[in-house]
């Protein structure tokens, strides 16, 4: 395994990631589609889209994923295939985003119901980003989510730095936010968008002072202070350069000039929470908001109709046969979507009814209310060597009969393995393949020891039986989470492991 397969760094289509089933890719397309007005939207044409699936075909397993994130995933390849599927992207002028990613939502610029377009200022971020040279000195997971609100919010979506549009009386500002989902993240100010841009690159730089390891969470309390108030003494336009070699660094961007002082922590200082979410190898966070399944009114651009993957994960050739209805249905664009689904735009509203029924029909999930989309599990046996137990059929078996205790307090996570690549935060529940089969884990990781087990075939059975304590004994109104941890750890795995 070299440098740029090792676990932990980002898979890119230049450094592909080794896994239980060959090398991963991780695709970011950036090129603008048709209702985008050219800006970078993760959009492709559905013939770009047939062209990567049939790449996926020929080069890897065939199967291909979309992440929580929204990034396009290829499996099972190999060194030498893995040369020649990023020559193909190459062919088809796939532009892949590179560097700091700086994210909006699927729908930004678009959606009607945003409160602001959050394209101006992520590409004003990227660019000052690229202008510091952050990217050689940040990780490989750092990031930046840029919200502008909207029926697909990112609240979900953990980053480093995050912003999002805000109403205020002074008129639409933006709220940053640091280390976190929109729920747990950290906020430190609200400000215009010139301001905004600066904060957040000065977060970054000095999260790159603490080394290529380090995230927001690891800043000081006077770190945080110091870009909490720094608004208030910085003139526009203005990045403070924080460098562990200097002390006052003067820095100039638009032909501003300031001389501030770097800010280091000292022994005491205290990091904030740590984030959940797939940033730092981790896939989801604790925050809520609206599945990208269904249609979506985005008025003057017509509708966007949202399909997920089950579990992520779908085979090329059922994506290729979905995305070649879609372009007969009139389908311009196709965008991946955080959440793991894809929205399909430029249709007519008449020919959604179709595009879902085809969809559904190749075991596609249509509706948000399904089942599966409360499901993280991976590959599993056999498609990945380091699986111990048969994921997708055991979710499969939980789906097809619990969707009333499925709700959407809870995720129930299936890993086949301790690595827990599906799904790395912690869930209500997660099934761990291990040597003595699936083990049940209650709200944490799948690298936590396990209490109770069952065979790996049975382990449905046994879910199902925790399934039934939970409607015998849910309060009216009640959800499943809050029902779960009324109960208790030990109740729940004996339950499980109850014959």
């Amino acid at each position: 395994m070299n440098a740029f397969s090792r676990r932990g760094a980002c898979p890119a289509l230049s450094a592909p990631m080794q896994t239980g089933d060959g090398l991963l890719v991780r695709l970011n397309p950036v090129a603008g589609g048709p209702s985008s007005g050219g800006r970078s939207s993760g959009g492709l044409p559905p013939k770009l889209l047939i062209g990567l699936g049939e790449s996926a075909l020929r080069h890897g397993n065939g199967i291909m994923e979309v992440t929580a994130r929204g990034s396009l995933q290829i499996r099972g390849l190999t060194s030498e295939s893995a040369r020649l599927l990023a020559t193909e992207v190459d062919t088809l002028g796939i532009a892949v985003r590179i560097g700091v990613p700086v994210e909006t939502g699927p729908l930004a610029g678009i959606d009607p119901q945003e409160i602001a377009d959050p394209h101006p200022l992520a590409e004003r971020i990227q660019a000052a980003v690229d202008e510091a040279g952050l990217t050689q000195r940040l990780g490989p997971k750092v990031s930046v989510v840029v919200d502008g609100g909207g029926q697909l919010t990112m609240d979900a979506i953990t980053a480093d730095v995050r912003l999002k549009a805000v109403r205020t009386e002074g008129g639409i500002q933006w709220q940053l936010s640091v280390a976190g989902d929109g729920q747990i993240a950290r906020p430190l100010v609200v400000i215009e968008e010139d301001i905004a841009r600066d904060i957040a690159v000065a977060a970054l730089r000095m999260v790159a002072e603490k080394g290529r390891e380090a995230h927001a969470r690891d800043l000081s309390e006077r770190q945080l202070a110091s870009l909490a108030g720094w608004h208030s003494f910085a003139p526009p336009s203005v990045l403070p350069d924080i460098s562990p070699a200097r002390g006052e660094i003067g820095s100039s961007i638009d032909g501003a000039y300031v001389a501030v002082l770097a800010v280091s922590e000292g022994r005491d200082g205290k990091p904030i929470s740590p984030p959940v979410g797939e940033m730092s190898g981790r896939t989801e966070g604790g925050a809520k908001d609206r599945r990208p399944i269904g249609i979506f009114d985005l008025t003057a651009a017509g509708f966007a109709l949202g399909i997920g993957l089950p579990y992520g994960s779908i085979p090329a050739e059922k994506l290729i046969d979905l995305t070649q209805t879609a372009l007969t249905l009139g389908t311009t664009e196709i965008r991946l979507a955080p959440g793991r689904a894809l929205l399909f735009l430029g249709q007519a509203a008449a020919a959604n009814q179709s595009l879902q029924h085809a969809a559904a029909t190749l075991g596609f999930v249509t509706d948000p209310a399904d089942p599966r989309t409360r499901i993280a599990a991976c590959p599993g046996t056999p498609a990945c060597a380091s699986g111990q137990i048969a994921t997708r059929d055991i979710a499969d078996a939980i789906a097809s009969g619990n969707a009333d205790v499925l709700d959407p307090s809870v995720t129930l996570h299936i890993s086949g393995c301790a690595k827990g690549c599906a799904h790395p935060g912690k869930a209500a529940l997660t099934l761990v393949g291990g040597e003595n089969g699936a083990g049940l884990v209650v709200n944490a990781t799948a690298k936590a020891l396990p209490d109770s087990y069952r065979p790996g075939y049975d382990a449905a059975r046994g879910i199902a039986r925790v399934a039934a304590r939970l409607r015998r004994e849910r309060f009216s109104g009640e959800t499943t989470a809050a029902c779960l941890a009324r109960l208790g750890a030990a109740g729940i795995t004996e339950t499980y492991r109850q014959e």
